[in-house]
């Protein structure tokens, strides 16, 4: 099938590519790009006053499949991504069983076959993500992990975690630490700090994430192998991500929509909605970390979709899951908060979107617009309006603080493989 994809501005600053362009799919590559196309195609979409930039990669989602498909499932969660602008996503271990074995990665990859995204499974660095042994790591690569994490978990042992950062680096994988120190962190509901002090609640300190953040830099710097630190939500961990940088230490972080857009003070409201892990911080911390995202410190956007059923989020504080909904709300509340105020330029979206994620997971063919690359596209109208209804959601889950909220920007179409993944065709 032939795709022709005619007259919208393609925005690629990874390839210094930025002008009014005709794109032509075929096979599911990128096969010409030209001021002007002019070609018998199966299908042709006119792209006229959107924007055509690379298809937006997630490297971290929680599909809840194995074990969890109430709250979500590789189909429903690839629906999201596709809704979302998402061509490819990659879903972590925290599964049941936990993806730790070759047997999980492989039903994970079968149903991802199906997927109308790219979905690529993040294996376990420990054995149960216990973290007390090394899971098969050379099984679970040759299988088709894309990466190794034990999210959800700290990996606490750090001899152990020196061996996986060894290890990983030689299956030539990334490896991504979910940094959170247990025994400062256990029982923790929210931030601590003033608001935790107003509502009674016990709190979760930012060196509950400073200490794993530090420990991970040093053993970094040690080894020479490369660690990814996940969801960072504090100033300390932006300043010490700043030494690593300095001191040359191979270290990349992420950091998330929700903690470049929201504070402590949400939860003001007992909304437990707001209940994420990290838990959301001062306003100090939020700027920090967009500053940090500005300036390329921090390289990627994640959205750590994490949905959970409403019955469970609807238990109060100190009982809900931690947890919020990402994949779908990301694009339009990024656009329009922080690109549309001038916080954040659109270049940097898009590169934390597509251009860093896939220079990370070693993916060469994606998260870039070039003769050759895969035909992965999101196409956004920075001038549309999203809203994001319950019955509109394509998660199975709708613990997100945007519902019925409107945005300036929005995605209009993504491409996986040089067919349309979004908008659904009617029979999908």
């Amino acid at each position: 099938m032939k795709l022709l994809i005619r007259k919208g501005r393609v925005l690629d600053p990874g390839q210094k590519v930025d002008g009014v362009f005709d794109l032509l799919l075929a096979e599911g590559r990128i096969v010409s790009i030209q001021p002007e196309i002019r070609v018998d195609a199966d299908r042709v979409v006119e792209a006229g006053g959107l924007l055509v930039v690379p298809g937006f990669i997630d490297l971290h989602v929680h599909l809840r499949e194995p074990g969890f498909e109430h709250k979500e499932t590789i189909d429903s969660g690839s629906r999201a991504a596709a809704r979302g602008g998402f061509a490819t996503i990659c879903c972590m271990p925290n599964t049941s069983p936990v993806a730790d074995s070759a047997e999980i990665i492989n039903f994970i990859k079968e149903k991802a076959g199906r997927a109308v995204v790219n979905v690529l499974p993040v294996a376990a660095i420990s054995r149960g993500q216990m973290g007390r042994e090394l899971a098969p790591l050379e099984e679970l690569a040759a299988a088709g992990a894309a990466a190794f994490s034990d999210d959800g978990q700290p990996v606490w042992n750090s001899a152990l975690m020196r061996q996986a950062m060894e290890r990983a680096a030689w299956l030539g994988r990334l490896l991504i630490d979910h940094c959170e120190e247990k025994s400062l962190a256990s029982g923790g509901v929210i931030n601590e700090g003033r608001v935790s002090r107003i509502l009674g609640l016990p709190g979760i300190p930012a060196a509950a994430e400073e200490i794993m953040v530090a420990r991970d830099i040093v053993l970094a710097r040690n080894t020479g192998r490369p660690v990814h630190l996940a969801h960072l939500s504090t100033a300390g961990s932006v300043a010490l991500l700043d030494w690593a940088r300095a001191t040359g230490a191979p270290v990349s972080a992420e950091v998330t929509p929700h903690h470049l857009l929201l504070t402590e003070e949400e939860l003001l409201t007992r909304n437990s909605v707001y209940k994420v892990n990290p838990p959301l911080r001062t306003e100090v911390d939020r700027r920090a970390l967009l500053q940090a995202l500005k300036s390329g410190l921090i390289e990627v956007i994640a959205t750590d979709h994490a949905p959970h059923a409403e019955s469970e989020k609807s238990q109060g504080l100190e009982k809900a899951p931690f947890g919020i909904n990402g994949l779908e709300t990301a694009v339009p509340s990024l656009l329009d908060r922080l690109v549309g105020t001038g916080e954040l330029p659109l270049e940097r979206l898009i590169e934390a979107l597509a251009t860093a994620p896939a220079r990370l997971l070693k993916l060469e063919n994606k998260g870039q617009i070039r003769i050759g690359a895969d035909a992965d596209l999101t196409l956004l109208d920075l001038e549309g309006q999203t809203v994001l209804t319950p019955g509109g959601l394509q998660s199975k889950s709708k613990n997100t603080p945007f519902l019925n909220t409107s945005f300036r920007g929005a995605v209009v179409m993504t491409v996986v493989g040089g067919k349309i993944a979004y908008p659904f065709e009617k029979n999908d």
